[in-house]
C-alpha cells in the first residue's frame, strides 16, 4: 500500500543512492500511484547541525533520538488510509445492543472509552466506506 524510503542523509552520496532507487523502483514496473505516494523520510538529521530538507514533503528524523517520529507515523497513517480507502472514526455506541460486535467482526477497534452512567460507549475505529455505509443501514441511530 505505501513505500517508505528511509535515506541516511549524512551519507556523501546519498543523492546518489536515492536515485539509484528510484531507478530500481521504476524497473519493478510498480503502480505510479504507489510511486507517487512514496513517503521520502531523511534520517540522522541529529548529525547535521539544524538540517532542513531540501528536497519537497522529506521528513527529517532521528531514529536514535526519536526526533520526527509522531510526524512520520501520522503521515504514514494519512497515506495508508488514503491508499485504503479508509478513515478513523468515532462512533457512539449503546453497549445492549449488537454494534459493538459489528464493529469489531467489520472494522478494526482502536479504542473503546465505556460510558456507564448511560450504558454506551465510544469507539474509535478503522473503517471503509462500504462497511461504514453498512453500519449506518444497520444501526441508524
Amino acid at each position: 500500500d505505501l513505500i517508505v524510503h528511509v535515506r541516511d542523509i549524512t551519507h556523501p552520496d546519498t543523492t546518489l543512492q536515492k536515485a539509484t532507487v528510484l531507478s530500481v523502483l521504476k524497473n519493478l514496473n510498480l503502480p505510479s500511484h504507489l510511486l507517487d505516494s512514496m513517503v521520502e523520510v531523511h534520517n540522522k538529521v541529529d548529525l547535521i547541525e539544524r538540517y532542513k530538507p531540501t528536497e519537497e514533503n522529506a521528513l527529517a528524523v532521528s531514529a536514535l533520538h526519536g526526533h520526527g517520529l509522531e510526524k512520520l507515523k501520522e503521515e504514514i497513517e494519512k497515506k495508508i488510509l488514503t491508499a485504503t480507502g479508509k478513515k478513523i472514526l468515532t462512533v457512539n455506541v449503546n453497549l445492549e445492543g449488537p454494534q459493538l460486535s459489528w464493529l469489531y467482526k467489520e472494522a478494526t477497534v482502536q479504542e473503546v472509552e465505556v460510558m456507564p452512567e448511560d450504558g454506551t460507549a465510544r469507539v474509535k475505529v478503522i473503517i471503509g466506506n462500504s462497511a461504514f455505509g453498512r453500519y449506518k443501514n444497520l444501526f441508524p441511530n
